[in-house]
């Protein structure tokens, strides 16, 4: 049922982020029966009445099957929650990765979520890289991130936990529909999922396969932690690989930022990232101001870098020789 090759996971050390909901639960059990070992994370937000004996659930399931299980409880977040609380969740994800040397993060998203983002980012205007949000593997700064579930639909996670008789939660609060997402699921993505199932199955793999020959025209060409060099091979690529970029470092890009990137070779988008067009080779980086010493600028000049990401080069120590 895992689309993915669990030979491989079972090589690497492995946290699946767990909520103790239907899809979570399934990706749980399913990791077992496969033989891939892993350990939990859990952040409790506090928000609902089964939130501590969700956490709870994680402990003694982690206990049972001998596996760690770390969590966290949430602040209170008083505006833009789903935002808010998703930066917590994955800065929590993070600190742990680094701290305990894991390779991969398994999150357990799977085919309703691929339409719920699909058809959000559909009202907003997107194209058809921004439309597949959601890939199998991305690789992040410090470990991969994995949904081995896109594939499935939440009615065959539900079926799989329920024929097997394992334990899982419902989240109440996916019906309360002053969340977006939860408004697009209620009124647009499960009506859809329920009629129409197998051709949305097939419509998201011809658009994959799409998209893999869309981004042909750019590589990725240096990475170093927030820092990202892209060369392209058709300057109409701009765009979509800046737009790639982004939305692996966390930061999604309007309609009308779109546009702007599309005419700008140089500049700050929302006050927060520098992205600079040189030649065929695009540079992005968190936007830094900075006193930078003479030397640092004049071997900046030398080498070409961009303005705008010198200060994020110098403060995160980057050897600007490996740019070029």
């Amino acid at each position: 049922m895992l689309n993915f090759d669990v030979t491989d996971l079972r090589k690497k050390k492995n946290l699946l982020a767990f909520s103790a909901g239907i899809d979570s639960s399934a990706l749980f059990f399913l990791l077992l029966e496969n033989n891939i070992s892993f350990d939990i994370a859990l952040v409790n937000y506090g928000t609902r009445e089964n939130s501590n004996k969700e956490e709870a659930h994680a402990q003694t399931l982690a206990d049972k099957y001998n596996l760690t299980c770390h969590t966290i409880k949430a602040p209170k977040f008083t505006s833009h929650f789903e935002k808010n609380a998703r930066e917590f969740r994955y800065a929590f994800f993070e600190t742990l990765i680094i701290e305990h040397a894991y390779d991969t993060l398994l999150t357990a998203h799977q085919l309703n979520d691929q339409l719920e983002w699909l058809l959000m980012r559909l009202t907003k205007g997107a194209g058809v890289s921004e439309l597949i949000g959601l890939e199998s593997e991305s690789q992040r700064n410090d470990y991969v991130l994995i949904r081995p579930l896109l594939e499935h639909s939440k009615e065959e996670l539900l079926s799989y936990l329920q024929s097997n008789d394992h334990p899982y939660f419902v989240d109440e609060s996916n019906s309360n529909e002053k969340y977006e997402r939860n408004k697009f699921r209620k009124q647009f993505a499960d009506p859809l999922m329920a009629e129409y199932k197998e051709g949305i199955k097939r419509s998201f793999d011809y658009l994959r396969k799409d998209k893999e020959r869309l981004e042909k025209d750019f590589e990725v060409v240096y990475t170093q932690k927030e820092l990202r060099v892209i060369e392209l091979h058709a300057l109409s690529a701009k765009v979509k690989a800046a737009d790639l970029a982004l939305k692996e470092l966390g930061y999604l890009l309007s309609a009308s930022q779109r546009q702007e990137i599309e005419k700008e070779k140089s500049l700050v988008i929302g006050g927060e990232w520098a992205i600079e067009l040189q030649d065929d080779t695009l540079y992005i980086a968190p936007y830094l101001t900075a006193d930078m010493p003479k030397v640092f600028k004049e071997k900046c000049r030398v080498l070409k870098v961009p303005q705008k990401i010198r200060a994020y080069c110098f403060f995160e120590k980057i050897n600007i020789q490996n740019l070029m």
